[in-house]
């Protein structure tokens, strides 16, 4: 079996990314779930592993480059994967134990300092915390971490590959 051309790959990637996105967008504007800041940490997340995927179609890389745009896909794709895992974990906890709860996060950003608002994003709220949704038995940052997992596997199988043939 022929793997398809790097180029194709990463455009499935970044419209896979569109998918989420527009999900995203359908759940907070449609379904009003709220997204807390380990939700948006991720969403930013997403949104730079499908600017990589972008520019990688667009630049169709070859020896280095190629080999370039998959550690970025495994360095974003890691990130993600800490996030998913760190709201897994507040969801996880007893209520006693998550984190309190805090304004939303227009109104951090309008009042935190820099550093006090990515340490927010990074470590999360009360507010990541709550399960809002489930599918399948999952949570939605239970299959962003899947999602983040695949997104990680697709860097290492575009680390090692041979070259593509034809451009």
């Amino acid at each position: 079996m022929q793997i398809p051309k790097s180029r194709y790959l990463y455009i499935l990637a970044f419209l896979a990314v569109v998918g989420l996105l527009i999900t995203a967008m359908i759940f907070e504007y449609v379904m009003m779930l709220e997204p807390c800041p380990l939700c948006i940490t991720q969403r930013i997340t997403f949104i730079i592993l499908g600017l990589i995927a972008l520019a990688a179609a667009i630049h169709n890389p070859t020896g280095r480059s190629l080999r370039s745009y998959g550690i970025l896909m495994i360095v974003f794709a890691v990130v993600g994967v800490g996030l998913a895992t760190r709201q897994l974990y507040l969801q996880g906890l007893p209520p006693e134990h998550a984190p309190a709860c805090m304004p939303g996060i227009e109104y951090l950003v309008d009042i935190l300092p820099m550093n006090e608002l990515i340490n927010i994003m990074f470590k999360g709220t009360g507010d990541c915390a709550k399960v809002q949704w489930h599918f399948l038995g999952l949570t939605i940052p239970g299959w962003t971490l899947i999602t983040f997992i695949g997104y990680g596997i697709f860097g290492v199988l575009e680390l090692i590959r041979k070259q593509d043939v034809a451009h």
